[in-house]
């Protein structure tokens, strides 16, 4: 299917009863490279982790995150880490240059129903962003890989965890993620699903497969297309 097939004009925003929202790289759009930032920590978390030069770490921190989900999941079973010193580490990046988001504050506030992020970052990391856009007072929920008990997406566990915590109905729902296999438990489940174009190989896995049910350049211009009804 073409991902012109899949595009999102029209989408039937007034059956969505939950709107269920990735962070980096959906939040904000991937060619912001914000999430560079936090890249940048965890490759030098794994250097120091194995005392090894930034270009090993990279290659070390490549092969974990495509073997386990995440890197930190990778660092866990192979390496017994305890995740919390990883997570504090890594999520400490600097997000005050970052502009007030009117229009997306704008574009959410538009939307019917209650809006949720799933991440496999952590709550702090998460108010941090939403906060320095302007948007936290949007989401009822931010579920983090700490409520998942360190288990990220796509795993069914966390997807699980998840549908337990926030009581949504799945076949009223619509995930939106950057990450294309992450959106196949959600197709499974009954929900929706969108993904947000990447240039990254890792992030496009997936992407035309038939679980991806809708395709936007970014959240912006998914939301702009929406058929919303007063």
């Amino acid at each position: 299917m073409s991902p012109e097939s899949k595009s999102p004009t029209g989408f039937p925003a007034n059956s969505i009863n939950d709107w269920v929202f990735d962070l980096d790289n959906t939040i904000y759009p991937a060619r912001s490279n914000l999430f560079v930032r936090v890249a940048v920590r965890i490759t030098e978390f794994v250097a120091r982790h194995f005392d090894v030069p930034h270009d090993e770490a990279k290659v070390i921190q490549k092969d974990l995150f495509h073997r386990y989900g995440t890197t930190m999941r990778g660092l866990m079973v192979e390496q017994g880490l305890t995740p919390e010193e990883y997570l504090h580490f890594v999520h400490d990046i600097d997000v005050s240059d970052l502009p007030v988001e009117t229009e997306l504050d704008a574009m959410l506030a538009a939307l019917p129903g209650r809006k949720h992020i799933f991440t496999n970052g952590t709550v702090p990391h998460a108010e941090n962003i939403l906060n320095a856009y302007g948007i936290r007072h949007h989401f009822d929920q931010i579920f983090d890989i700490v409520g998942a008990d360190f288990v990220p997406k796509p795993e069914q566990a966390a997807f699980d965890s998840f549908i337990s915590t926030t009581g949504i109905d799945p076949t009223g729902a619509v995930m939106i993620e950057d990450m294309a296999r992450n959106l196949e438990p959600a197709h499974e489940l009954g929900m929706r699903t969108v993904w947000l174009v990447s240039d990254h190989d890792w992030a496009a896995t997936g992407a035309d497969e038939p679980y991806v049910h809708f395709i936007a350049d970014d959240l912006k211009s998914f939301l702009s297309a929406l058929a919303i009804q007063a």
